[in-house]
């Protein structure tokens, strides 16, 4: 049975707009309230939303692929980057490659796609990476380009690309559609976008990464803006579904189920981003409005539950977390989180060793 390359139409991908035409219009909804509301807010703010928006994309991008960055390598490259950071840190390759590319898809959105482009991202990625013998350049080697199990026993072939010597036409031919005059459905053209690339699968290694930040770059070219959204965040979350979506797309250009999960993953998101940046707003504000009324335990224990994100700290902050945190007494420790809620920065729920502290993102000055 041929692969999705192999068949006649190849690349005619199909499917129905009207299937996700709800999506769309709850898409369309958000990113505008999204964009009315970045009016409104700090420059510094819309920057550490920048930083933390790509550094999670570069971060689950990686991990999807099995491979761990450290998040503050990562995210002081992308801050140096945006001249929000000039200590000098030691510069880890993996990190800083990752960082340079997310900067570059999100400064270059609305120029066109290039095969320099792509090479220039890639050689990023791995640079000074053993094993990559086409660093900066598609694929060339003569064996088939194959998706196989890990299994060693009975290997199975899940896809396999078009061989090396098609790629550069291929992605001549991907190239000229992606930056074609979009019609129709947003959503359903950003779907099509990375199934097409992954079937073309054109580098030795990195595809996944590079697909993914292409989605970024072709949802801000048809905004008309940078589109700040953690897809991979979401695609880690259903990294099985991501998968399996993928594998039914490999011998068919029938591809409605492909477009209608990763339409919702696109929204999902999207929702997830403007929650984060709500968040880091609110954030913002209540660090503001505390400065020089907190002790440095108080100050280290409000920002490491931060750094935990919208969901903070799993079942609520403890006396004990504070504890380990800041190497208090526990006297001590109960004297700042007393302080703590009645300054409205926490909010305290249960009683006795049943107590726990969250975040009071209501916070009122």
């Amino acid at each position: 049975m041929p692969w999705n390359w192999e068949l006649a139409k190849w690349p005619q991908f199909s499917y129905d707009p009207e299937a996700i035409a709800p999506l769309e219009r709850q898409f369309l909804l958000g990113v505008g309230s999204a964009f009315a509301y970045l009016k409104t807010i700090d420059k510094q703010d819309y920057k550490r939303f920048i930083v933390e928006i790509l550094s999670t994309e570069g971060l689950e991008s990686s991990k999807i692929e099995g491979e761990t960055l450290d998040r503050e390598s990562l995210q002081s490259s992308i801050k140096r980057h945006l001249g929000l950071d000039s200590a000098l840190k030691k510069r880890r390759n993996k990190e800083s490659g990752m960082a340079d590319v997310l900067c570059q898809v999100y400064e270059s959105f609305n120029q066109p796609l290039t095969h320099e482009m792509l090479w220039q991202w890639h050689a990023l990625l791995f640079k000074e990476v053993s094993g990559i013998s086409d660093c900066g350049k598609y694929r060339i080697h003569a064996e088939p380009m194959q998706i196989v199990s890990n299994r060693y026993d009975s290997p199975i072939v899940f896809f396999e690309a078009p061989p090396s010597g098609k790629v550069f036409d291929e992605m001549t031919a991907f190239i000229a559609w992606f930056n074609s005059l979009s019609t129709g459905s947003i959503l359903g053209r950003v779907a099509i976008a990375h199934i097409y690339f992954e079937s073309i699968h054109p580098f030795e290694d990195g595809n996944g990464r590079i697909g993914r930040v292409l989605v970024e770059k072709m949802l801000s070219r048809e905004m008309g803006r940078p589109i700040l959204i953690a897809i991979s965040k979401m695609l880690e979350n259903r990294k099985k579904e991501y998968y399996s979506a993928l594998e039914k797309c490999n011998r068919t250009l029938e591809v409605q189920h492909w477009v209608e999960f990763f339409a919702s993953i696109v929204l999902q998101a999207h929702e997830e981003s403007m929650g984060l940046l709500y968040f880091l707003i609110k954030k913002s504000k209540m660090l503001n409005a505390l400065s020089g009324e907190l002790n440095p335990r108080q100050l280290k224990v409000l920002l490491r539950m931060f750094a935990e994100g919208p969901g903070g700290f799993k079942g609520g902050l403890s006396a004990e977390n504070y504890i380990a945190i800041t190497k208090a007494p526990r006297a001590t420790a109960t004297r700042d989180l007393t302080d703590l809620v009645k300054k409205g920065a926490l909010a305290k729920t249960g009683e006795l060793r049943h107590t726990r502290y969250r975040l009071n993102l209501d916070f009122i000055a």
